[in-house]
């Protein structure tokens, strides 16, 4: 699939202001967490996309912090980079849902929630308003925000992907890992990846309140 330099450079302008942004907020403790930016067409088996080097500080910026890969997770150019060791749990959300960005972050209430409902397998959000940003305008909106369990081997990950996701839920959870959030563009993915950041902090106080008043 041919790339327009044009199409490359929008993808790495867009990466490089995310990356800012939630390294300001403290999401990419320790050179944790990816992003990734669809380039060019779309088709279920063959598509490219932009994705964060591994190891790199996403406090700083660099010429180093992107690269281009294929719907199988290999380099599309000559580097000596190296993709995220979870590029392929990127790959498999964009051929599942078409999706046009993916953003990755470790924090603290993404991992305490996972670990909370572990068991259920899922995080039950009821009622709040935040819920909105995945359009869902449904009055006291209830969702379930899925969660898998995080692997060592990387590669089984992807292969549970296609069973978690619920087409009007744009992101999925690692246990004790982190948020994936995706959406058409940049734009969306990180309005849908700061809902989530809300909502789990939100389930995770309420449980700690309705606890404490027991």
């Amino acid at each position: 699939m041919s790339i327009l330099l044009e199409d490359k450079q929008r993808a790495f302008a867009d990466l490089r202001d995310i990356k800012a942004n939630l390294a300001a907020r403290g999401w990419f403790p320790a050179t944790s967490g990816n992003l990734s930016v669809r380039v060019g067409g779309f088709e279920p088996d063959a598509f490219t996309f932009a994705i964060t080097s591994s190891g790199r500080d996403k406090s700083v910026q660099t010429p180093e912090d992107f690269l281009l890969v294929n719907e199988k997770g290999q380099p599309t150019e000559a580097t000596s980079l190296k993709p995220s060791a979870e590029t392929l749990i990127h790959s498999e959300i964009y051929r599942l849902t078409g999706a046009g960005a993916i953003f990755h972050v470790h924090t603290i209430f993404n991992n305490l929630i996972s670990e909370l409902y572990w068991e259920r397998k899922s995080i039950p959000v009821d009622g709040v308003e935040l819920i909105k940003a995945f359009n869902i305008w449904d009055e006291e909106a209830q969702i379930e925000i899925p969660i898998l369990p995080n692997y060592a081997e990387i590669p089984r990950i992807p292969e549970l992907v296609e069973g978690a996701i619920i087409p009007r839920i744009p992101g999925i959870v690692l246990r004790k890992h982190g948020i994936y959030a995706w959406g058409a563009n940049a734009f969306e993915a990180k309005r849908h990846l700061e809902a989530f950041e809300f909502l789990f902090e939100y389930v995770y106080r309420s449980h700690l309140l309705h606890k404490g008043n027991e």
